[in-house]
């Protein structure tokens, strides 16, 4: 474990650990197979108080920092619950921080303690079919009736959406060419899912089975002025302010990840024997399984770092980019030298290893991909003109 963690920092992963031991492998194996939502894991980290890990004390929160959050779902991950564990609270950690940070008094007590008890199950309503990774150019519609907005679109690749009452979106008050800039038009709102106006559509997808993404229809769905965060048009602005700490949090779990998909390798490289020898005792293991650990590390080190400048107050976008993505490439890497490393068997659900493989995929491409992160970091650590 790594020697820059504070004693808070080490009693968090230490604390995390215990509890997940408590949801082993059967239990995740069992619901990548049936797709059940890991409830119960979720109100454990509930009830242990976790889940308000980064929020302030005053809405019953803890406080703390993102690089303490960072422990917290790098140890979920490390543990064995993969990603699936870590995206079955994900939104709850860091996902309402722009309510924390720009909602009313009256807005942050309504919601944010319910949140925290999990009294509410929020969803994070951003990416659209016609937009991908283009947010400025987001075409669902919220027309303002005066004591509400009327919002009309479609969403994709919504997590939790399946089992939310509560989502966090952004719409368009005004439209595309109405204001200077694009992202001027946008605005944030903290709304009911009410499914008479929302259809939720689940998406079929190759891993984490039981933290269902999802395509929202939105029809004529009417949100309580009251519901919009901060001002009309700044949505945008707002979502900016948590993007960073996503990415940390991000790259602290997939380093998780792939320590743990590592972890299974040596330990089998140690006790499959084949022509009468250990297979960790031959070189052609050992190196590719050395390489993604000195991997994994370097990307610790960035994540980290990432998050103690944020938490500082200074700036790190490029840091946090840089560690998503070395974290998704090197957890990527690990998995695949985890199931390489098991041969045939590797395959084989019963050693787990083929699951994070799946799951390492997820956050290798998002919320951004490796190519997008690549281009910011040019832009703004090298000084290279814009390219997209």
């Amino acid at each position: 474990m790594a020697s820059f963690f504070s004693d808070d920092q080490h009693a968090i992963r230490e604390s995390i650990l215990r509890l997940c031991a408590g949801f082993g492998d059967a239990y995740w194996k069992d619901r990548d197979a049936d797709g059940r939502f890991p409830h119960e894991f979720c109100d454990a980290i509930a009830e242990a108080g976790w889940l308000g890990i980064a929020l302030p004390q005053a809405y019953g929160g803890s406080g703390l920092g993102v690089a303490e959050a960072a422990a917290m779902v790098q140890a979920i991950a490390e543990s064995g619950a993969g990603n699936a564990g870590f995206a079955s609270i994900a939104i709850n950690i860091f996902g309402l921080h722009p309510v924390a940070a720009f909602g009313t008094e009256e807005q942050k007590q309504g919601w944010l303690p319910r949140m925290i008890r999990r009294e509410d199950i929020a969803c994070f309503a951003v990416t659209e079919p016609d937009a991908g990774l283009d947010t400025t150019r987001l075409a669902t519609t919220a027309a303002d009736r005066g004591d509400h907005f009327l919002l009309r679109g479609q969403k994709i690749w919504t997590s939790t959406a399946q089992v939310a009452n509560k989502m966090l979106i952004i719409a368009r008050t005004s439209e595309i060419g109405a204001t200077s800039r694009p992202i001027d038009g946008l605005s944030l709102f903290y709304t009911d899912l009410d499914r008479r106006h929302v259809e939720v559509r689940e998406i079929e997808k190759m891993g984490r089975k039981c933290v269902d993404s999802n395509q929202l229809f939105i029809e004529d769905l009417p949100v309580p002025r009251a519901h919009l965060i901060g001002e009309p048009g700044k949505g945008f602005r707002y979502l900016l302010s948590g993007l960073n700490a996503e990415r940390i949090l991000i790259a602290a779990s997939l380093v998780g990840l792939g320590r743990c998909a590592l972890q299974r390798a040596a330990a089998y490289a140690r006790e499959r024997v084949v022509f009468g020898r250990p297979i960790g005792q031959n070189q052609g293991i050992q190196h590719p399984l050395a390489e993604a650990w000195a991997e994994l590390e370097a990307a610790n080190l960035m994540a980290f770092h990432a998050a103690g400048l944020f938490d500082d107050g200074r700036p790190c976008g490029v840091e946090a980019n840089a560690a998503k993505y070395l974290a998704g490439e090197a957890a990527f890497k690990a998995c695949t030298t985890a199931v390489m490393t098991h041969g045939g068997m590797g395959y084989a659900k019963e050693y787990h290893v083929e699951r994070y493989l799946r799951e390492s995929l997820i956050h290798r491409i998002a919320p951004v991909t490796p190519q997008l992160a690549l281009c910011h970091i040019a832009e703004q650590a090298l000084g290279l003109p814009k390219s997209y």
